[in-house]
């Protein structure tokens, strides 16, 4: 089967169905931005503030729907900075909860393989007792630090696929 490609970040590409959300919709102080360098990654940068009971920087991309039941691997292609995200989905991009999946990066460019099946519920940090993601639909990604310090940040993305 062939790989599904939900983003491919190149020079050209639209970022209007990405949207940072960062602690600041709760008083918080961090910020970040997410935009294409000048080797058409997608980057994710910023900085992450504790005050205000704050911590956390997000982006998420909104997609057409997309039913993953014949697949079995999200498969991202990323440099970071040796610090841990969470990849994130949404089977409706209005459930509050999102399925989530911790991983660290080494600081060279890295393939993420991510089993559908780990991606398990949360909301505001906290696991949920609900069935792990099943792949049915798929409505929206995210990317999101949160490791409950103060620090700065930089994710390259070069690719968003499905297999």
């Amino acid at each position: 089967m062939d790989d599904l490609v939900i983003f491919d970040f190149t020079s050209k590409s639209d970022l209007s169905n990405w949207k940072v959300v960062n602690d600041s919709v709760m008083g918080g102080e961090s910020k970040s931005q997410f935009y294409l360098n000048d080797k058409g990654q997608g980057t994710f940068e910023g900085e992450i503030s504790l005050e205000n009971n704050g911590g956390f920087c997000s982006v998420k991309y909104n997609c057409n729907p997309v039913s993953l039941t014949l697949n079995k691997f999200f498969v991202v292609r990323l440099k970071g900075d040796h610090k841990q995200y969470q990849f994130r989905v949404k089977s409706n991009r209005n459930d509050s909860h999102s399925y989530v999946f911790p991983f660290k990066t080494s600081g060279e460019w890295q393939t993420i393989t991510i089993p559908i099946e780990e991606l398990y519920p949360a909301f505001r940090g906290q696991n949920l007792s609900i069935p792990h993601y099943d792949g049915s639909t798929l409505e929206e990604i995210a990317f999101l630090i949160g490791n409950k310090e103060t620090e700065s940040f930089k994710l390259l993305i070069e690719s968003i696929k499905v297999q």
